[in-house]
């Protein structure tokens, strides 16, 4: 199987379709590479799609030190990836924790992202709950080690933000969860102590955001209501962003309304590859009363 090798030598497993500018997809914390295959589908008819599972998500490595689980870890995860396929620059298409990462690499290294798809962005930045959501990733990595996935995937299928995917595609629905069943438990709870718990929020580091001219599209579902604010803060402070909210959707956009997901992130790429998508004109401001 093909493996990327990161830094500190974790391997991650990649899968590649079609040619073209190239295009890296950066799964969820409920997912895994195979949750892209609606996008690597359509996306490889015009361009090279590689999607990789993150550490601690098999068949990728699963390192037993949650140390090794930062955010610093995931989104330069990404960077190992494209240099072992020799791709001195990408679009990147994020979901949840996959976008909070694409958007590390623009503020990082943003000469390597040639766009950011951020979908489902945020969830966890309220600074006034901030304590209170880092108690519960922990407490959430305890439940994985304590029960395993099979039976976190089976208490977590209803979540608020997951319940519009139930109710419009049953089936996509079970196979997601069947899915995460199958995750590493110490794999995930790794990743939600160290990554989720602890990664910066988007809310305190505006001035780096306001600094960042990647072009970006930021992509919410008008019901995932962790991610709305979020979505909103990076609109107003991100030089470069368009924002979408998807009607009656929840979390998992990518796979809820795949359809409209590809549409709009493939006008998107090519208004980009056109030089089509520029800072927002200062014209279109409205100015501060006196």
């Amino acid at each position: 199987m093909p493996h990327a090798t990161t830094k500190d030598n974790v391997r991650l497993y990649f899968e590649e379709a079609g040619s073209g500018s190239p295009i890296i997809f950066l799964h969820e914390f409920a997912a895994d590479h195979t949750n892209w295959e609606p996008q690597l589908r359509y996306f490889s008819r015009g361009h090279r799609c590689i999607a990789y599972s993150a550490r601690g998500y098999t068949p990728s490595d699963v390192p037993p030190n949650a140390d090794v689980y930062t955010y610093k870890h995931f989104y330069t995860d990404a960077l190992a990836v494209l240099d072992h396929l020799g791709i001195a620059k990408a679009h990147f298409i994020g979901l949840s924790m996959g976008s909070y990462s694409s958007l590390q690499v623009a503020l990082n290294a943003p000469e390597r992202a040639l766009s950011m798809t951020l979908a489902a962005v945020g969830s966890g930045s309220s600074l006034e709950n901030l304590d209170a959501f880092r108690a519960q990733c922990r407490a959430n990595a305890e439940q994985y080690e304590a029960i395993g996935s099979v039976e976190v995937a089976k208490v977590t299928r209803e979540a608020p933000s997951r319940i519009p995917f139930l109710l419009k595609d049953p089936r996509g629905h079970a196979d997601f969860y069947a899915a995460l069943a199958r995750h590493d438990a110490k794999g995930s709870a790794n990743t939600m102590r160290s990554f989720q718990g602890g990664r910066t929020s988007i809310y305190t580091m505006t001035e780096t955001i306001r600094r960042a001219a990647t072009p970006a599209l930021i992509l919410c579902g008008d019901e995932d209501d962790n991610c709305i604010a979020p979505s909103m803060f990076l609109k107003k402070h991100l030089p470069a962003a368009g924002l979408a909210f998807f009607p009656k959707s929840g979390h998992v956009l990518n796979l809820e309304e795949p359809a409209l997901f590809n549409e709009m992130v493939e006008r998107f790429i090519a208004l980009v590859e056109a030089g089509r998508w520029p800072v927002r004109d200062p014209r279109s401001l409205i100015a501060a009363p006196v």
